[in-house]
This record gives structure tokens, C-alpha cells and sequence, in this order.
């Protein structure tokens, strides 16, 4: 909510988007003239690199009248208004199902604003069944429509979706103005938000996090500190339950007060009163929305442990760099001693099969691996330094 009304007192609608000039040049270029403009754009750049905030206020741009139209704005920026249409991936992949919808909706005359503007979030979590359903809207949308997908890379898409877009790249933030970002927003001192920044990799939301929850912070050492500890395969199997119980408690953390507030609207929507029996009538109502809860909390978990994963790239990045005799620029230099007696330890061959395997869990994971499964295969390699 604080991000929110932090975006909406901005300079409207570009005020939220930050270290992002190059890109707000073309945008604000593209909303004016018309010239300029394509009816389908992508745009990417790494996590926390504020992909969909770019996207919002560009679509806020379309939308209003012209600069001085800040309530259409506010409403565009709020996610409130009749001519937007947004679709922010909870589940793990996006269905055809909420594809088609987004297609429909792309053939309405915009209501009350000069576009109508869909903007999908997380576009490299079609399949390629998902992909294609929106391949005609794309190529020839109606006049005054305009797709924003977001995604990490143009390689995330299938070349078909990728040849009937406008791309454009956003650059990655540096440590030391992601820390100044976090400082003034939370106003937590420098020196935690310079480590939070790091310790994110530059994802700002993350880092944000890393600096005001203490609780995050704290499961991120114990991870690290759990694998960095295996000496044998009893300590495999409790460093692998340890990750996948640290990434549950921050899924349940992140999703469980929502889950209830969004149980409690709906029963004051039907006008069901706190701790009345739920009619039979209603129940179908809570059990759609409790599914929709579950295939959340399957997305955040699995989140979670691509957290965990980024985690330990960065650390096994850090032995590598020590290895070839770097020690500027460490992720985790908090444990820089740590990091140098496992480097003197192994060879260079071993980080690096470590890090190859890390790619592989990711992918695994991505396929529907069972999470503890694929982490003990992983941690099998830090031991062993061999591919199971």
C-alpha cells in the first residue's frame, strides 16, 4: 500500500518508474504520437527491474486524455479503471482459459479512454498452446488496443509472439542506487539497505523485503549457513527439508493474510456475518475461491525456492570469483571467510558443476519436480562435486 500511494503522488504517470529514462522517453514518445506507436510492445529486464510499474504508467499514458487528465491516471495507475485490463500470473502457468478471456476483451472499443490496454505480467508463463491463442490478436489488434506483455527475456516468448511485438530492454539498476531507492522509501539506514540490495541481486522489490522483514533476512542466513554446513547425505536430506520448510513459512507469510481477507470480502459480499454458518448456496463460492488459494500458494512456494536457488548461485558465484583470486564485488561478503575455505577446499570444476546444477533444478522444478527431491539432487552435487 505504501509503494502504491508513493506511485500515485508521484509526477503521474511516470513518477513511479524509476531508473528507467531511456524507456520512459520511448513510451512517453509513443503515447503522444502517433507515429511512434505499436499496437503490441514487450518489455523486459531482470526481476525487480520494474517491468510492470513501467507498464501500468504507460498504460495510464494511453488511456487519459492527455498530461493534465490525473484522475484517469489514478485510476489507471490503481488498477481501477474500465479500459484496463491487466492479468497478474498467481498460479504457475497462464491457462488457455485466461487467454481467451484477455482476447475478447481486446476487441471492446475502449469505454471512456483514448485506448484500451492490456497488459499481461508475467508472459513468460505461457505454453506454447497459450502463446498461440493470442498470436492473431497481436498481429492485428484493433485500432485502439494496445498490448504491454512483461517478461525476463525476449528468449522467455516463442519467436512468433516475439515477431509481432515492439521490444524494449530496461536496464539493471546498480547495487548502490537500489540501495539509495530502499533508504529513502522505508528509511531504513544505508548500510542494511546497501546488504538487502546485494543480497537481492538488484531486485528491488526483494530488496525492499530483505530491509524491512527481519523474519526474511534471518531464513536467508540460515539457508546459506544449512548448506554450507553438509558434510554427508544425513546432512543433504535436513539442509534440503530445511529449504523447502523456509520457502513454505515465506509463502505462508506472504499469502496467508490475504487468503483471509479475501475470505472475509467474499462472505460480506453475500452478506454472511463473521463466524455465520455459510449456507450451502455460498459454499461453492468459498471452495472456487479456496482452490484459487491453493494453486497460489503452489506459485509462491515455488517462487520461494527460485529465491532460494538465486541465493545459491550467488553464493557458489562467490566461492568461483575467490577461486580466480576475485574478492571485489562478493554477493555475500559477510561470509567472505566462510566462502574462502570452501574455495580452498574443491577445485574451480566443482563450483562450477554446482552452478550447472543449479540451472538444472530450476528447470526441473519448472516441470513439476518434487521440490525436496530436486534440492537433494542438487545438494548430492555440492557434496560430491558429480552429477547424480
Amino acid at each position: 500500500m505504501e509503494a502504491t500511494a508513493q506511485l500515485l503522488d508521484a509526477e503521474l504517470p511516470w513518477g513511479g518508474v524509476w531508473g528507467q529514462d531511456a524507456a520512459v522517453d520511448v513510451l512517453r514518445r509513443a503515447a503522444a504520437d502517433p507515429a511512434s506507436m505499436t499496437h503490441a510492445w514487450l518489455v523486459t529486464g531482470p526481476p525487480g527491474s520494474g517491468r510492470s510499474t513501467l507498464a501500468y504508467a504507460f498504460a495510464a499514458a494511453l488511456i487519459a486524455g492527455g498530461p493534465g487528465d490525473d484522475t484517469t491516471m489514478r485510476q489507471v495507475l490503481a488498477g481501477t479503471h474500465p479500459d484496463l485490463t491487466a492479468l497478474r500470473t498467481e498460479k504457475v502457468i497462464i491457462t488457455i482459459a485466461e487467454a481467451r478471456a484477455l482476447v475478447e476483451r481486446a476487441y471492446f472499443a475502449p469505454s471512456v479512454g483514448r485506448h484500451r490496454v492490456i497488459v499481461i505480467e508475467d508472459a513468460d508463463r505461457m505454453t506454447e498452446r497459450t502463446s498461440n491463442v493470442l498470436l492473431k490478436a497481436l498481429e492485428e489488434p484493433p485500432e485502439r488496443t494496445v498490448w504491454v506483455l512483461c517478461a525476463p527475456s525476449e528468449a522467455d516468448l516463442l519467436p512468433t509472439i516475439r515477431s509481432r511485438v515492439r521490444s524494449l530492454r530496461l536496464q539493471e539498476p546498480g547495487i548502490d542506487d537500489v540501495a539509495r531507492l530502499i533508504h529513502e522509501r522505508s528509511g531504513v539506514d544505508l548500510a542494511l539497505a546497501e546488504r538487502s540490495a546485494r543480497h537481492a541481486q538488484r531486485h528491488i522489490g526483494m530488496a525492499q523485503r530483505l530491509a524491512t522483514d527481519a523474519g526474511a533476512r534471518e531464513r536467508r542466513d540460515a539457508t546459506l549457513r544449512a548448506v554450507l554446513s553438509i558434510r554427508g547425505v544425513g546432512d543433504v536430506v535436513d539442509a534440503a527439508a530445511q529449504i523447502v520448510q523456509a520457502a513454505t513459512e515465506d509463502a505462508k507469510a506472504l499469502t496467508a493474510e490475504r487468503d483471509e481477507a479475501e475470505r472475509a470480502s467474499l462472505l460480506r459480499t453475500v452478506g454472511i456475518g463473521e463466524g455465520a454458518r455459510v449456507p450451502p448456496a455460498v459454499r461453492s463460492q468459498l471452495s472456487a475461491l479456496e482452490d484459487d488459494q491453493k494453486r497460489r500458494a503452489t506459485r509462491s512456494l515455488r517462487d520461494g525456492i527460485d529465491r532460494v536457488l538465486t541465493d545459491l548461485q550467488s553464493l557458489y558465484r562467490d566461492v568461483l570469483m575467490l577461486q580466480f583470486g576475485r574478492s571485489d564485488g562478493l554477493v555475500n561478503r559477510e561470509i567472505e571467510n566462510e566462502l574462502a575455505a570452501l574455495a580452498d577446499a574443491w577445485p574451480a570444476e566443482h563450483t562450477l558443476t554446482v552452478l550447472d546444477h543449479i540451472t538444472v533444478t530450476r528447470r526441473n522444478l519448472e516441470q513439476n519436480a518434487a521440490p525436496a527431491l530436486a534440492l537433494e539432487s542438487l545438494l548430492i552435487t555440492v557434496l560430491t562435486g558429480r552429477l547424480p
